[in-house]
């Protein structure tokens, strides 16, 4: 159904914007619960540092979320954040239960690399279709990018 607002762009950039923003939207959601559930299992030497960690990760990636979100219904895509949507997204997930500091890390750089390489696929798609939503895309990406880099670093610390 179409909204009343309509949409700044054509139809087929609508789309193309719409798709990158949805993907975006289901990548920042699933990271930031995979943040959460790896900041509440946490245990081990590095605990406090690694858990301020995931609490500045699931941070930016609330935050930007509702900013992929916002920017979707801005262009007439309606946002689906469900949890059913973003079970079906496909992360790399965290296992159930206690996780030791180094494990976590290594699960933070796989999902982070995840996501970057995502993200960097969908600024190439926006380039044309809505240079708006690829500028949002790229903002983010960068805070990701920052973000996967400290986890590296602290990743090749335990080799």
């Amino acid at each position: 159904m179409d909204i009343a607002t309509g949409s700044p762009l054509a139809a087929h950039d609508r789309d193309t914007a719409g798709e990158a923003l949805q993907g975006a939207l289901v990548d920042l959601v699933d990271l930031s619960l995979i943040g959460k559930q790896a900041h509440w299992n946490l245990y081990g030497p590095r605990f406090r540092s690694v858990h301020l960690q995931l609490d500045e990760v699931v941070a930016t990636a609330r935050d930007f979320a509702d900013q992929v979100a916002e920017r979707a219904a801005a262009i007439g895509v309606s946002p689906d954040g469900r949890a059913e949507t973003v079970a079906a997204g496909g992360l790399p997930g965290v296992p159930s239960g206690w996780q030791a500091d180094t494990a976590v890390v290594e699960q933070l750089v796989g999902a982070l690399a995840a996501v970057v390489g995502r993200m960097r696929e969908r600024i190439a798609k926006t380039e044309e279709a809505d240079p708006v939503t690829q500028d949002l895309l790229i903002t983010v990406t960068a805070a990701l990018e920052k973000h996967a880099w400290m986890f590296r670093a602290e990743h090749s610390d335990r080799r």
